[in-house]
């Protein structure tokens, strides 16, 4: 095992040696890679120990030692008192007996992603992973599997992209209520899991620290976080929030030196994803979390979501989403220049919730007749029409009523223009005012109109209301039909 010493030495070089320094000016000439702009759907996986409870929320850890929640409780109740039973005591619970990364990749290849991106490792501080700096990890412990490894192995031979996610910077204070009652966070043998567990104030959702963390802990953030890029050679790197906090600002701009500098090593394209203001705008991809935007952003930007309203990791009583809504978020967020990651939540033995396989297959279904409106495509001058508002902002991802057949969204591909209904074509036809012959947002004489994955010929006709195209016997009713739209040469 390198150590870390000589791992921050390594890092040193790297940094130095460019072509990227670590400063927000040199940051800001990163460009996002084509690969990643032309995907606009990835995988995010969030499994973990956090799995085997099943209950509450990914945040099973950090709340069933907080009195007067839920999961502490529920953990009374089920497992006894913290002191006897710890959250430790889930990792021999965890064996991933059913896990076939094999089977998970071919399934995010019929989902129609582009690439997958599975946490490495949570807020609890147990890396999914081959990790050289902690005893408390997948590979030596719970399952006794480098399940990264596998994942990025199965992944990119179905010829997907491979990213990961890492929480670790909220290990600083995730386990801080253990040491308000009696239980086994104290305990310094547990240290490497439980971490600081520095006291906090603010809501249980998002706790303050009174203490920024330490030098050691941000090195050991460093030296985990660029161990992890030259282990598995990911093309994203997602985090999560609370990176923003001022003593990680000149940290992360060595890590994006780091990671750009390994990236031209590799010629390949990568890309940071990060929450609020960590990093300077245009030095990475920003990422808002269950949220969407009312306007065509000028630089690439992501939301994270997930199948389910109720969490991000399995529990056994999700609210689950539809696909017809999935769909439509995912054509209203690429006509606004944005990606869709969306999440999954694994069962602890390792297989995939059917009612997930079931909305992943049925938006691969979409993509494969629709795809052509949204891979590689890019922004019309106007993102869409219709009555529906999107509720901008993060965490409003189920605040926005159902789109109807009268939401458009629009995306182009060179002289080609595709226009998608969000719903259904009300009374089997489309109006798409935006193409008006007296609005001047398509100045140019239109040659043909295509219903994706459809070979029947349409009706179709244009004047100072709009253009109406008439649906073909037979696609009256289909979901989210799109429109591909030739303009005549002059």
């Amino acid at each position: 095992m390198q150590g870390r010493a000589a791992k921050k030495r390594e890092i040193r070089e790297a940094v130095a040696a460019g072509p990227f320094s670590a400063d927000w000016s040199s940051l800001q000439r990163y460009k996002a890679p084509a690969w990643y702009q032309d995907a606009k759907l990835g995988i995010f996986i969030h499994w973990g120990v956090y799995s085997v409870p099943g209950y509450d929320s990914e945040w099973y850890a950090r709340n069933m030692y907080i009195k007067g929640s839920k999961a502490y409780q529920h953990h009374l109740e089920t497992y006894g008192p913290q002191g006897s039973f710890g959250y430790k005591d889930f990792i021999p619970m965890f064996t991933a007996e059913h896990f076939d990364a094999e089977e998970w990749a071919a399934l995010f290849r019929k989902s129609g992603a582009g690439f997958v991106v599975p946490v490495a490792e949570h807020h609890d501080g147990f890396p999914m992973y081959d990790c050289p700096y902690t005893g408390w990890n997948s590979l030596k412990m719970g399952p006794k599997r480098d399940i990264i490894g596998e994942l990025a192995d199965a992944v990119r031979r179905q010829y997907l992209t491979f990213g990961v996610s890492s929480h670790r910077a909220e290990n600083w204070w995730f386990y801080n209520g253990g040491r308000e009652i009696d239980s086994d966070v104290s305990d310094p043998a547990y240290a490497g899991l439980y971490g600081a567990a520095q006291p906090c104030y603010g809501d249980l959702a998002y706790p303050l620290p009174y203490l920024q963390p330490n030098q050691e802990f941000l090195d050991d953030w460093l030296v985990r976080t660029c161990d992890l890029i030259d282990r598995y050679g990911p093309q994203l790197l997602y985090f999560d929030w609370w990176i923003e906090q001022p003593a990680f600002k000149p940290y992360l701009q060595r890590l994006a030196a780091y990671y750009y500098n390994k990236a031209a090593e590799w010629d390949q394209g990568v890309a940071i994803n990060y929450k609020f203001d960590a990093f300077a705008e245009g030095s990475a991809v920003y990422d808002m979390e269950r949220g969407q935007l009312d306007h065509i952003h000028p630089q690439l930007w992501q939301t994270c979501t997930s199948v389910a309203e109720t969490a991000w990791c399995y529990i056994k009583d999700h609210t689950y989403k539809t696909s017809e809504t999935l769909i439509g978020d995912l054509v209203d967020i690429v006509s606004k220049n944005g990606i869709m990651l969306l999440n999954i939540g694994p069962k602890p033995d390792g297989t995939i919730p059917d009612e997930e396989q079931r909305l992943l297959l049925e938006i691969g279904a979409w993509l494969k007749r629709n795809g052509e409106a949204v891979y590689g495509t890019r922004p019309w001058t106007l993102y869409g029409e219709g009555p529906t508002r999107i509720v901008t902002g993060t965490f409003n991802d189920t605040k926005r009523p159902p789109f109807t057949g009268r939401d458009i969204r629009y995306t182009t591909r060179g002289d080609i223009l595709y226009a998608t209904l969000l719903g259904r074509a009300e009374n089997g036809r489309a109006v798409l005012t935006a193409l008006a012959e007296d609005n001047n947002l398509f100045p140019h004489q239109i040659e043909s109109v295509e219903l994706l994955g459809s070979g029947q010929p349409l009706t179709w006709s244009r004047s100072n209301e709009g253009a109406v195209i008439e649906l073909p016997r037979g696609e009256e009713a289909v979901f989210a039909p799109s429109f591909k739209i030739k303009r005549a040469m002059a």
